[in-house]
């Protein structure tokens, strides 16, 4: 997945639309070929870059030469007000509704990925998380 997508991508789930949404990349596939076209003019992203996980307002310059060089092969996109997460399998973002969602499929990739993934995905994340499937939600 290249990380500018997260520029274009907000919550589906969420009232106002949250953006924008987290990143936690797992493995990371480095393209050492790939450079900017000449006539292409940087920040790439408009609004939001994730590579260096800020508004590209608050960037002195934008790292689109060494961004695009990168892509997030195995990760999660997380949604911090609804705690809603999607996973990033061989560089393919899964962004699909609820319903469409493989719960076996997506609690193997959680218990994969367990000691990178943050505590509140494993206890809260939605739709599906590590908690509801052992039953061990903690008292709160």
């Amino acid at each position: 997945m290249k990380y500018r997508l997260l520029n274009y991508l907000a919550c589906p789930y969420c009232k106002d639309k949250s953006f924008p949404l987290h990143l936690i990349v797992f493995e990371l596939n480095k393209y050492e070929s790939r450079n900017l076209p000449p006539n292409v003019s940087k920040p790439l992203c408009d609004l939001y870059c994730a590579y260096r996980n800020s508004y590209i307002k608050d960037l002195d310059s934008a790292p689109c030469d060494e961004c695009i060089k990168n892509e997030v092969k195995n990760g999660i996109i997380y949604c911090s007000n609804c705690n809603r997460w999607y996973p990033i399998i061989d560089e393919i973002p899964r962004i699909l509704p609820d319903n469409y969602r493989k719960k076996d499929e997506d609690i193997q990739f959680l218990k994969l990925y367990q000691d990178k993934i943050p505590e509140n995905i494993k206890v809260y994340g939605k739709p599906y998380n590590l908690i509801e499937d052992s039953k061990e939600r903690p008292l709160t």
